[in-house]
């Protein structure tokens, strides 16, 4: 069994994961913690080759090959970082999890949640958060950050950020679904609010798990 405790941040587009995740991170460390920062995909050499040909909005996936890919992703992150940084004890945290492919790929791309969540579990190699923390923001608040913050990007929007409104919808109605199932593992906390209202609310949370 893990030895150390494992976090993740979820959420729609521009909800804030990699920002929090890392004031998280950063703080958890100043207070003598042992953290390692990761996110999916990526996360290993790899996860980013596969993050490159995932959120590519120029390759066209089907929805099997686009879960396939990240389901990938996942296997290789369990393997090479996640589960040796939990058996060395230490904090890691997580900008995306499996929680993220239940939402985008199940409730968004509406692939069959029971067939989903048994790959899932495969590829994760049955290791789960202790906690998940869901930013929830409007869509329209999250993607208004996204794009502003692809101006001038020559990359421009990647896979997810260029969907329509409905799509985004439906991914946010899956991170709350899954809130609402399992609400002793996830807190929702709302991410439309300013950054360091958030940052507090959210190591409130994890203090509850990891102490002072």
């Amino acid at each position: 069994m893990a030895a150390g405790i494992f976090i993740t941040l979820e959420g729609v587009e521009g909800s804030g994961k990699t920002t929090q995740a890392a004031i998280l991170a950063g703080e958890l460390r100043r207070r003598g913690r042992r953290v390692t920062l990761t996110h999916e995909p990526g996360g290993t050499r790899a996860g980013e080759a596969i993050r490159a040909i995932f959120l590519d909005p120029a390759v066209a996936l089907g929805v099997a090959s686009e879960l396939l890919l990240v389901l990938a992703d996942r296997a290789q992150h369990v393997r090479e970082k996640l589960r040796p940084a939990l058996e060395a004890g230490e904090i890691v945290i997580s900008d995306r999890y499996s929680d993220s492919t239940t939402a985008y790929q199940g409730h968004g791309r509406g692939f069959d949640l029971k067939l989903l969540g048994e790959l899932n579990q495969l590829a994760s190699d049955d290791i789960r958060p202790d906690l998940t923390i869901v930013l929830d923001c409007p869509v329209e608040t999250g993607l208004l950050r996204t794009r502003a913050r692809a101006r001038g990007d020559v990359r421009g929007y990647d896979r997810f950020e260029g969907e329509q409104l409905d799509f985004h919808r439906r991914v946010r109605a899956g991170f709350l679904s899954i809130a609402r199932a399992e609400p002793a593992r996830v807190t929702v906390i709302d991410s439309a609010r300013e950054l360091a209202g958030v940052s507090t609310d959210i190591l409130i949370a994890v203090e509850r798990l990891v102490g002072h």
